[in-house]
């Protein structure tokens, strides 16, 4: 009997966990994010609106993040391509957090998985991941410029 030692990292133990998903990055994954999470929750914006009194910084902040997606996605895959783990975990992190404070739930969560496989040194992945992160990216992008920028400008 195998017993996993006190010492392994917290990394390799998510590794184990991921592997089901990441195996086939494509489908496994983007069959739970389409079915479980919207590529747009219009409520945190409208909840951080709401928390800055109505001072258009939210409709500002969702703006630019549009705006900002193909220089974003841009510099995401070149370190994912040149395999440059500090500046793709620069770029994923920004990519998460911004994706998740603009209500961009399903890229928020793709770039939390992807996150963890640049940890891991899993790049042959990070790179099937990131054909997932353009398509959901651009569809976040126009859900959230239809449902949100336009009805607000």
């Amino acid at each position: 009997m195998h017993s996993q030692d006190p010492g392994t990292s917290s990394e390799a133990a998510a590794a184990g966990a991921l592997q089901p998903g990441i195996a086939s990055a494509g489908t496994a994954l983007s069959q739970e994010a389409d079915g479980l999470l919207p590529l747009i929750d219009a409520g945190v914006l409208e909840e951080l609106e709401d928390e800055l009194a109505g001072s258009g910084l939210a409709q500002r902040f969702a703006h630019d993040y549009a705006a900002m997606w193909d220089q974003r996605y841009a510099r995401l895959a070149a370190a994912v391509d040149t395999q440059d783990t500090d500046s793709a975990l620069d770029a994923v992190i920004s990519l998460k957090i911004t994706s998740a404070m603009v209500g961009g739930l399903r890229l928020a969560k793709l770039a939390e998985l992807l996150e963890t496989v640049i940890r891991l040194g899993d790049f042959s992945r990070g790179r099937v991941l990131m054909e997932r992160v353009a398509l959901d990216g651009g569809q976040t992008v126009s859900e959230l410029q239809a449902k949100y920028i336009l009805e607000h400008d």
